[in-house]
């Protein structure tokens, strides 16, 4: 079965500046906007902000 374009692949990417992305999917029509989570930095060791990149 082919992937349609409607779930996404996205980076996510630490805003403490240390360099530490994820990778996962997200919904285009239900979150047409840029996701922001609040994940582990293992560099960092603490949770912080992780956005996403395009």
């Amino acid at each position: 079965m082919a992937r349609g374009t409607v779930r996404a692949v996205v980076k996510l990417k630490s805003t403490a500046g240390a360099g530490v992305t994820y990778v996962t999917r997200k919904n285009r029509l239900n979150d047409p906007d840029r996701m922001v989570l609040r994940k582990y930095d293992p560099r960092v060791g603490a949770h912080v902000l992780f956005r996403e990149e395009r």
